[in-house]
């Protein structure tokens, strides 16, 4: 850590959130960015689509819906599109891109609806491979047939 002495502390502050103090040495990390899709179920429930917190940004389960119309497909592999332009969208907003997708998480209703969307999920992310886990568990919603969760770590900040 650099010894922050003849720093403009009020300039510095104004972009960075000080974290942590010990002593003559500061710890700091750049300021935490909200991002919303305008999904109505992130007021109602109270969370963010993505959080970027310094060079990681954290992308919400986010689903099939399209947030501009609220519909969403019956059928799974449109879903698994809309799911991934969603978080294109978000990492857009979060100066980021799906290249810098470290882990992604897929959840299923329907364990055995799995390898039917494979040939998305390789069109997305297929020359990144990111970490990937892929659980069976019911969803908010009986029309939504997954649900994708990304995190990413800015490559170029």
């Amino acid at each position: 850590m650099d010894r922050v002495q003849d720093m403009n502390i009020y300039s510095l502050l104004k972009k960075t959130r000080i974290f942590a103090c010990r002593s003559k040495y500061f710890v700091i990390l750049k300021m935490r960015t909200l991002i919303s899709s305008g999904s109505t179920y992130e007021n109602s429930i109270g969370y963010s689509r993505a959080v970027v917190q310094g060079d990681w940004v954290f992308v919400s389960g986010t689903t099939g819906y399209n947030y501009e119309s609220m519909t969403i497909s019956d059928d799974i592999r449109k879903q698994t599109e809309q799911c991934f332009k969603n978080i294109e969208e978000a990492l857009t907003k979060a100066n980021s891109s799906l290249k810098d997708v470290v882990r992604v998480r897929y959840i299923l209703p329907d364990a055995k609806q799995f390898e039917e969307i494979w040939p998305i999920t390789r069109q997305f992310l297929g020359d990144i491979k990111p970490a990937a886990t892929m659980i069976s568990a019911g969803l908010a919603d009986d029309k939504m047939k997954i649900e994708i969760e990304v995190t990413a770590f800015k490559s170029n900040p």
